[in-house]
Order: structure tokens, then C-alpha cells, then sequence
């Protein structure tokens, strides 16, 4: 009862015929796929990650408390107690500000910590000369997820794409399978009627007895034909139902009276786009995989440029402003606590071999970006003369049909007259079927085809 209730919640399926058969166009058909297909929402989350990324790597410049307190007492005695409390405030090019208060007492407490009875103020800055100056790794962290974000955000489409792709095969398949079972069922129709009719003309005389066996094989002939279509229409149902969702991640049984789109052919190019990229050569510029290799480059770059500076010093240059809380507003410049910190490999072996390395995965992505353009350009111009071919395919083939299907009214009409037998017509007839089951591939041929050219493309919205 489930199962039914949902497959009445396809709203706007048009009437196929006057029976309760339903029709499930292929736009309408994406659209449940873009909104509620399980690896579609995987695709979007994705990006959801990559802008958690921005968030913790922008957290490497939030403001920090430090608060440090030791306290030491032994036999009634305090040897010492030790306040040391910080707020820094970290900034883009490596500087930091930070300002301080300690406050230390005790009978034995180390003379370097020693400071006034109302404690001690500092206000100062921490300036790197050399590594970390113009880029650091929390300054990395950041741009690399900034990229990150129109990277995945890139990725989210081709992985949408590719969903949407599958999905598309399923639909094709099934259309195709469909119209197979409808052409058996019209054939089997018509070597009943047939059967009776020669049947018939046996009982009264006017047809030898042998015709009937011919008819019957062919009646069983195409019994066999229409089970094995059915066969293969219930697979590609169950395939399409794996693409057919709805909301709170239910998954849509596809009912029976539900039929594909009939006018397909008309429409599909349309529904994926294909219309415009058959005309010109469509740029690339936006491309999805070449945003993402371009993505992949400037984040190479940053870390190309963070080993880059690696080979520069360590020279970290700390002052700091001290005075008493109460003197604060008093300035004694000469007041002061100064640091210099300095350090130097002296061959950078390890330096210089990571900045190598960082050089070979940037000119191995760009050698991949390079590539991807060539292919794609090549990609499309094969799928477009491939759609153009099954058009004009298209055309031979209905001809074809056609004058097939002539040939079998003729051969009827002679058979009529006494002039032809079961066996020119069962042959004009097995002609006729495998001209519209070749009809029926190259359809599907030219379906995948505008897919395929939507796929390279990669163009979801």
C-alpha cells in the first residue's frame, strides 16, 4: 500500500492514453534526481567540509588567553606562587601583539620573576624578519582552504554530473526495454489474429493444414520474444527505482502504469542543453575540471611558495613595554624586555629537496591541466559529429521502416488474393521487427549520445 501511495506523488505526470497509464518525463524525471538522490546530497556535502576547513583554518588568527599559575607551599611556608597571563592577537603577515600581566611572589622565588607588589604589564609585538614574514603556515592554511572551497565546489559538480549521467542510462534503458515490449505485444497481437484467421481457412478448405504449424511458431516465436523483452524491462525498472527518491531519504518504487516519456527525441536536447553545443565550440573557461586542476595549481603554488620560504632564516624580533598597573599611563620607555631569536641550517638539504618536490607536483598538475584541455576539446567535437551521424541514422532508419513496412502490407494483401504464403510474409515480418529494433537502438544510441555530451560538459545546474 506504501509503495502505491508514493507512486501517486509524481505531481504533473501527463496522461499517456485513455487508460490510468502515467507518463514520467525525463526533465521531470532529473529533477528528482538533482533534489533528492542520496549522492547528490553527498556531492553538496562536500563543499559543506571544505567551508568547515575555511572555518578551522581561520582559526589560526582568533585572539588567545593564556593563563599559566603555579603555586608552591610546603611546612607553612610559601616558596611560591606565579601568575603569568597573556592575550595575543595573532595578524596575517606573521606579526603578533600581545599584551601580558604576571604577578609573582614567594620566599623562594627565582629572581628573573620577580616583579612589584601590584604586579607587572607588558604590551609588545613578535616580528619574524625572515621565515613567516609574508607567509607562514597558519597564513598557508588559509588560502589553501579559501582554494579549497571553489575547488570543491568544482568537484560537488562533476560528481553531481556523473549521478545525473547514470541516472540518465537507467531512463534510456528503460524507455528502450519498453518500447521492445510494446513492439512484441503488437506483433503477437497481430500472429494471433493471424493464427485464427489461417485456422480458419484450413477448417473451411481453403488453406493446407501445414500453414497453421508455420503460424503457430510464429505465435510461439514471438511469445518468447516478448517474455525475454519482459524480462529485460523489469531489470531496467529496478534500475531506474534505484535513481527515483523523495524527501527524508525514502526511495519511490516505480509502479507498472508508469511509462517513459514518448516524445523523447524531441525534448532531450532541450532538458540537457545540447541544443547550443552543437552550434559552437563551447568554452571552457568554466569547465569543472578545469576549475578543479586550476584549484589544484594556485593550492600548489601557496605550498610551493611556504617551502620556498623555508630557505630564508629563522629571525624572530619580540619587544615588549613594561610598566606597573597603576603606572601604565606613565610611559618609560626605557622600561623594557627586548628578544632576538635566530636560526640557520647551514646546507638546507631538507629545505631545498622539499621545495623541489613542491615544484615537480606543480608542473605534474599543470602538465594534467594542459592535457585536460586538448582532451575535452577533443571529447566534445567526437560527441557532436557522433550526434549529428545518429540523426541522420535516424532518418535512414525511419525510411527504412517505412518501406519495410510497406512490403509486409503488400505481402498481406497478396497472401489475401492466395498469391503468397506464411512463410514470404513471417520473413518480411522478422524483417520488419529488426529494422524497428534497430530503429530503437540508434534512439538510444542518439539518447546516450546528447548524455554523454552533457557529461563532458559537466553542467549539473
Amino acid at each position: 500500500m506504501k509503495s502505491i501511495l508514493l507512486g501517486f506523488l509524481f505531481l504533473g505526470f501527463t496522461v499517456w492514453s485513455q487508460n490510468t497509464t502515467k507518463e514520467l518525463s525525463y526533465n521531470e524525471f532529473l529533477g528528482y534526481v538533482k533534489k533528492y538522490h542520496p549522492l547528490v546530497k553527498s556531492a553538496n556535502l562536500e563543499l559543506n567540509q571544505a567551508q568547515a576547513n575555511l572555518m578551522m583554518a581561520r582559526g589560526g588568527f582568533d585572539p588567545k588567553i593564556e593563563v599559566d599559575f603555579e603555586q608552591k607551599k610546603f611546612k607553612d611556608n610559601e616558596y611560591y606562587s606565579i601568575l603569568n597571563s597573556s592575550f595575543k592577537i595573532p595578524t596575517w603577515y606573521g606579526i603578533e601583539v600581545k599584551a601580558g600581566f604576571d604577578n609573582n611572589d614567594g620566599i623562594y622565588l627565582n629572581p628573573e620573576n620577580t616583579v612589584p607588589n601590584q604586579g607587572l604589564t607588558s604590551l609588545g609585538i613578535s616580528i619574524p624578519l625572515g621565515q613567516g614574514l609574508f607567509i607562514n603556515q597558519r597564513m598557508a592554511d588559509l588560502r589553501k582552504a579559501k582554494i579549497q572551497v571553489k575547488l570543491s565546489q568544482a568537484e560537488r559538480n562533476l560528481m553531481a554530473v556523473s549521478v545525473l549521467y547514470d541516472a540518465s542510462v537507467a531512463y534510456f534503458n528503460w524507455k528502450r526495454n519498453f518500447n521492445e515490449v510494446t513492439l512484441y505485444q503488437n506483433y503477437l497481437t497481430n500472429a494471433e489474429v493471424r493464427y485464427k484467421g489461417i485456422t480458419k481457412s484450413i477448417e473451411e478448405g481453403d488453406k493446407p493444414a501445414i500453414d497453421s504449424v508455420e503460424a503457430g511458431i510464429i505465435v510461439r516465436n514471438r511469445k518468447l520474444s516478448l517474455e525475454e523483452s519482459r524480462l529485460k524491462l523489469t531489470k531496467a525498472q529496478l534500475e531506474l527505482a534505484n535513481f527515483l527518491w523523495l524527501e527524508n531519504n525514502v526511495p519511490l518504487e516505480l509502479q507498472d502504469d508508469i511509462v517513459p516519456e514518448e516524445n523523447l527525441a524531441a525534448t532531450i536536447k532541450e532538458t540537457l542543453r545540447t541544443n547550443d553545443l552543437m552550434l559552437e565550440n563551447p568554452s571552457l573557461e568554466n569547465h569543472p575540471k578545469i576549475n578543479a586542476l586550476e584549484n589544484k595549481i594556485e593550492i600548489l603554488e601557496v605550498e610551493r611558495k611556504l617551502k620556498a620560504n623555508m630557505l630564508l632564516p629563522k629571525i624572530d624580533l619580540g619587544y615588549s613595554y613594561l610598566s606597573e598597573p597603576s603606572y601604565f599611563d606613565n610611559y618609560r620607555f626605557q622600561d623594557y624586555k627586548v628578544g632576538v631569536n635566530f636560526s640557520f641550517p647551514v646546507f638546507l638539504r631538507k629545505e631545498r629537496g622539499s621545495l623541489q618536490l613542491a615544484k615537480y607536483k606543480l608542473q605534474d598538475v599543470k602538465f594534467d591541466l594542459d592535457l585536460e584541455r586538448v582532451q575535452l576539446k577533443n571529447k566534445i567535437k567526437a560527441q557532436q559529429t557522433e550526434i549529428a551521424s545518429l540523426e541522420k541514422q535516424q532518418q535512414l532508419i525511419n525510411n527504412l521502416v517505412a518501406d519495410y513496412s510497406t512490403m509486409l502490407a503488400s505481402e498481406e494483401r497478396l497472401f489475401s488474393f492466395g498469391e503468397s504464403s506464411v512463410f514470404l510474409i513471417n520473413s518480411r515480418e522478422n524483417n520488419l521487427v529488426s529494422a524497428q529494433l534497430s530503429k530503437l537502438q540508434i534512439e538510444n544510441r542518439f539518447f546516450d549520445s546528447n548524455a554523454t555530451l552533457f557529461k563532458i560538459m559537466a553542467n549539473p545546474e
